[in-house]
């Protein structure tokens, strides 16, 4: 089970160029990046999380600069966006930054990808709430064609382009991994019709997800799908030894730990502290 980290960069958060490295030298396997591209106010839609939405969510820098940062101060380090709302993205630009990002990061890039929980910063960007899950599916499919195709074009109900001519592609192939985020059964089920990993909501809201496991490589042996190439990464606060190990049981292929929006000072002791624990 691999053990990676999570963090929203921000202004007075240590930096990405300064954290890829420290992470890296503790044998960290990755670092995932979310992404808002910002809090419409007054604010209607309940944070998941419960109660008020932390200050870093207003203040949280962009994955993709960010990960230029990593790539060109980092060797080994895997880097993903945790997650990408693509639904607020064109996927023609989008699908060019993951390209770029993985040829800077030599091969290293995590595409993680979800549909959201702000709908007002969804219609900010011109997106129906009620549409984003299958409009999810058509930009991982067209960007998939963009990656994959010399000439690539895509039609949908929702995105259609004609044929183009668009570099660079990616250095993996097909196509750097596209992990799906959402709760079981739903997010599941899109992970395993388009996606090449999962990742399921759980920890702060009360879900089993090593109970889940069972039942998510059924669906997926059901939908034809090998539940062994299909990656789970538990994104988690700070699991102790025992939970741990629980989750690598149950087959968990990676934990992230969630590293406060803080100095220097107050991350890089407490990188010390987990990396004893792994």
């Amino acid at each position: 089970m691999h053990v990676g980290a999570h963090i929203f960069f921000t202004d007075y958060s240590i930096q990405p160029q300064e954290l890829g490295p420290a992470l890296e030298d503790r044998g960290f396997e990755s670092l995932w990046l979310p992404e808002h591209s910002h809090i419409p106010l007054p604010r209607v839609s309940p944070w998941p999380g419960g109660g008020e939405l932390p200050k870093k969510y207003y203040d949280v820098m962009d994955p993709f600069v960010s990960i230029g940062a990593i790539a060109a101060t980092t060797k080994t380090l895997k880097i993903g966006t945790g997650i990408c709302l693509i639904i607020q993205r064109d996927p023609i630009q989008t699908a060019k930054e993951v390209a770029t990002a993985d040829r800077l990061a030599n091969g290293r890039f995590l595409f993680g990808v979800g549909a959201g929980w702000n709908e007002e910063e969804m219609a900010d960007h011109g997106t129906e709430p009620k549409h984003r899950f299958r409009l999810m599916r058509e930009r991982v499919e067209a960007m998939k064609a963009i990656w994959t195709q010399s000439k690539p074009s895509y039609s949908g109900e929702f995105v259609e382009f004609g044929q183009m001519m668009t570099w660079p592609k990616p250095v993996q192939k097909p196509h750097p991994p596209v992990i799906v985020g959402g709760a079981f059964p739903y997010g599941a089920r899109r992970a395993i019709r388009f996606g090449d990993g999962w990742i399921p909501l759980g920890g702060t809201r009360g879900v089993d997800i090593a109970d889940q496991m069972p039942h998510f490589r059924q669906m997926a042996a059901e939908a034809g799908r090998n539940p062994d190439e299909i990656e789970v990464s538990v994104f988690a606060a700070r699991p102790d030894k025992k939970e741990l190990e629980t989750l690598k049981a149950a087959g968990i292929s990676r934990v992230t730990f969630d590293l406060p929006s803080a100095p220097s000072d107050e991350v890089l002791p407490l990188l010390d502290k987990l990396a004893r624990l792994i």
